[in-house]
Order: structure tokens, then sequence, then C-alpha cells
């Protein structure tokens, strides 16, 4: 522990095993923090209704438990990682909640309108939505990128959002929060990740087009732009070599656990944050966006 790290998260080099996508937390070492022993709520979302994509694990299982443990019911859509899922639905009903596991590949169009519909049905309404969901890949030139990643990630990561957020429009009502998954690639985008850097830039863009087209209806879009976190995305998507020395690179030199990303998402679905929409909340250990 140190000024730097007084909670005393891992810091890199780390020595964890490679994985397959899209990865499992319990095969990580150290294994990320969701805020299992530590997150205590307040009743900030009390009675609140919301859908999370992408919650199996990472940041979005992290958003879930916090949702969960400060008074909301919480959809969990996934693509196909069921044990994930599992962990997290135990932890928000072990916080008292309802939790609704959905899976289904949000890639596909009708998949997404399906499943809004599958959770307006279930919770009557959705008052918070986080588009969380993302795919990605490493490469070391253009020329490796196959045309069918360039158009999974777009799919996955972009159209997704669009499909999802107009899907779930007639049941949200005034004073409701979209909040979207962007990254510090949005304005930092790092080569090797070319396809997912560019939909990083358009959800950040879709964001603060969004926000302005909402506001007469008194709905709010935000997005969250992470720098490194530590989830299973990591050592199943990236090279042995960034893995080890992954989040040394920014200002605080250790990745973010995927608690640290949850207050952002929190604020941002709150009463509290009734004045805040077309922001990006930089979540970056110290690196700057522009």
């Amino acid at each position: 522990m140190n000024d730097m790290n007084p909670r005393g998260f891992p810091t890199p080099p780390f020595d964890t095993p490679q994985q397959r996508p899209p990865g499992l937390s319990t095969k990580m070492n150290p294994q990320p923090d969701y805020g299992e022993e530590s997150y205590t709520g307040s009743g900030r979302l009390e009675g609140k209704k919301a859908l999370i994509t992408g919650a199996d694990s990472g940041i979005g299982r992290a958003v879930a438990l916090a949702y969960a443990r400060e008074g909301a019911d919480v959809a969990v859509i996934y693509l196909s990682e069921t044990e994930e899922a599992k962990e997290t639905e135990r932890l928000v009903t072990e916080a008292g909640r309802k939790c609704l596991l959905i899976e289904t590949d949000v890639s596909k169009a009708k998949n997404c309108r399906d499943l809004v519909a599958k959770v307006a049905k279930e919770f009557g309404r959705i008052d918070i939505l986080v588009n969380n969901a993302a795919h990605q890949a490493s490469f070391k030139s253009i020329e490796d990128i196959p045309e069918e990643e360039w158009d999974l990630t777009f799919a996955t990561n972009i159209s997704a959002m669009f499909y999802i957020t107009k899907a779930a429009l007639p049941h949200m009502q005034p004073g409701s929060s979209i909040i979207n998954t962007a990254s510090i690639n949005s304005d930092d985008p790092s080569p090797s990740l070319l396809p997912y850097a560019t939909t990083k830039g358009a959800i950040q863009n879709f964001t603060a087009g969004l926000a302005q087209l909402l506001a007469e209806k008194g709905i709010r879009a935000n997005a969250v732009a992470p720098g490194p976190v530590w989830t299973p995305l990591i050592p199943s998507t990236m090279p042995p070599d960034k893995v080890k020395n992954f989040g040394k690179q920014v200002p605080m030199s250790r990745p973010a656990q995927p608690v640290e990303l949850a207050p952002p998402y929190v604020m941002l679905a709150t009463d509290e944050a009734s004045y805040i929409s077309g922001a990006t909340i930089a979540v970056t250990g110290g690196k700057p966006i522009l």
C-alpha cells in the first residue's frame, strides 16, 4: 500500500495464464475485485430497474453488484459465459434484489429487440440502461484484420447499442438514464486494437448526439471511458507481454479493479445526476483524455 494505491490493489507485473475468449474470472491471477467485500450501498437506486449488457463479468458484474446493493433489480445480459453469469446472479440476489439472466448474442438486431422485450415484461419498465457489452481482439497490422472481425466488432460494440437503446426507449420514463461504456481508446486509440478503438470513438459520438435527442424526453445519456481494467477480457484477448505489464503505462502504474469503475455508473444512474447528460466520465488512472 502507498499514497498512490491506498486500497492496496494489485500492481504489475502479473503472472496469469492466457485464456481463450471470453475468459473466466476464476482462472485469473490475481482474481478481479468486483466489490464483493467492499461495496456498501446506501439506497441510492432503491426500486429502480436496470438492464446491463455484458454483465457476466468485468465492469458489468461490478456495476450489477453495486446497483443491487443500492436497491435496484438487475437484468444481466451475457453471450455464453453461464458460469460467470450465475456468479453475478448470486451477488445480485444475495443483495435482496431480483436478477433476470438472459443469454443472447447482441450482435444480432433481433436478439437486441427480444432481450429488451423480456426485460420490460419481467420488470414492467427500464429505469437504467447500461450498454456495456464489447468484443475486442489484438492485431499487429491492418492486413491481419479479417473483414468478419471488423464486422463483428462493430455489430457487438456500436450497432447493438443503437438497437437496444431504440427498443428500450418506449419502456423508459422521464428521469431514466442511459450509460454507455466508451474507453480511453475513444480519444487515444491503441493501434493494435484498431477495430475496437474505432467503435469506442463511435460510442462517444453516439452518446453525445443521443443526449441532445433525448433531452426533451427527460432521459439522460452519458458515457464512462475506462482506462485499463483487470477483467477476463485481458488475458483472453491480449498477448502475454501486454498482459504481464497491463496498466503499467498509466500514471497510477496499475490497472483498475472492476469495483473502481462502479461508482461513476452508480452516480450517473441516480436522480442526483439530473443535470448531467452528454458527458464522458474518464476513469483512467490519471491519464488525461481530450
